[in-house]
């Protein structure tokens, strides 16, 4: 009982001379005992390789945003006329460096024209996704290219991937929530954005609605997407890119619509559309022979409608398109 005694007031003498020492000394339990030593600090280095990132971001220049844009603009000449399927890696590539420079970009005034590059890029990797088949994928990118609007504060490039996010619902057979995605993107952009982004929406909530089985609201909307088109020989909008739109595509559009809800008029408006298309837009070419055939097959006219299948499966072969091809798979099983 004594030794022990002795023993606990030897260790309460040693822990008040430990207290002392590491006041005095700014020492560790372990290191006053001989234990082994502390480990070293975190490395610095993990800020040394952000701040790397950062500098090179900053360095993004006006110069760079326009190269960003014109590979964009490569990619979307190269896919209407060879279609998405040889185009995967090389947008891969593009839309990650384009992520980079914006993610490592720190001031708003630098990150706004790197996120408008970024968005208008993540909508054409999108449709390109969708027409490949790759609808999650699809889905990601218009997600991507919603922040990257928000970002930009650019309301058009946010309406734009939202109506054309649509698209994959109705895909996936939900074609009733991608009118109201649609309307939504027309609300979200009121009556800021272009006349010929205007009329996109309306055509797109006319393809909405036409799927969906509202064939009076399909009528409204093309008749306010023919409305909305401005006058002039142009169709390129000047601040949208991806916007191609003049007279002939509302005629275009109507017969597609038309087609899907079985009326007559779909024809006539499809082969007017057909004789004004632009021949290096191949893959729309091959969606006009789609509704061509789907037009002529509500009318029983089975050896026409052949015919535009021929011509829709070969374009489809040409480009890629699963998405067409699976619309000439399964018109061509009505024959």
């Amino acid at each position: 009982m004594y030794v022990s005694e002795w023993e606990n007031g030897k260790r309460a003498i040693s822990d008040r001379y430990a207290v002392i020492l590491r006041q005095l000394l700014g020492a560790t339990d372990t290191e006053l005992r001989g234990g082994p030593p502390a480990a070293a600090p975190p490395s610095a280095e993990g800020y040394d390789e952000l701040l790397s990132r950062i500098d090179s971001a900053g360095s993004v220049s006006e110069s760079m945003v326009k190269a960003f844009d014109a590979q964009t603009e490569l990619l979307r000449t190269m896919d209407r006329q060879m279609g998405a399927a040889g185009l995967v890696d090389q947008m891969t590539g593009h839309l990650s460096a384009l992520e980079d420079a914006l993610n490592f970009t720190v001031l708003p005034t630098a990150r706004r024209p790197v996120a408008l590059a970024l968005a208008g890029a993540s909508t054409l990797a999108a449709w390109q996704a969708i027409d490949s088949g790759a609808v999650e994928r699809a889905w990601r990118h218009y997600e991507l290219a919603k922040r990257a609007a928000r970002d930009a504060e650019a309301p058009m490039y946010l309406a734009h991937a939202m109506a054309e996010q649509a698209y994959v619902l109705c895909e996936a057979g939900r074609p009733s929530l991608g009118v109201d995605l649609v309307r939504d993107a027309q609300r979200a952009l009121a009556r800021d954005g272009s006349p010929r982004l205007r009329a996109w929406l309306y055509a797109a909530e006319a393809e909405m609605c036409a799927h969906a089985g509202m064939p009076d609201d399909c009528r409204r909307a093309l008749d306010a997407a023919e409305a909305s088109i401005p006058s002039g020989s142009g169709d390129r909008d000047p601040d949208m890119l991806s916007i191609f739109l003049n007279g002939a595509h509302p005629t275009r559009w109507r017969g597609n619509v038309l087609a899907l809800l079985g009326d007559d008029e779909a024809v006539t408006s499809l082969y007017d559309a057909l004789e004004a298309a632009d021949p290096t837009f191949v893959r729309a070419q091959g969606g006009l022979h789609t509704d061509l055939a789907q037009a002529h097959l509500a009318r029983a006219e089975y050896d026409d409608a052949n015919t535009h299948l021929r011509q829709a499966r070969l374009l489809a072969s040409r480009t890629g398109s699963v998405r067409q091809r699976r619309r000439v798979d399964l018109l061509s099983a009505r024959l």
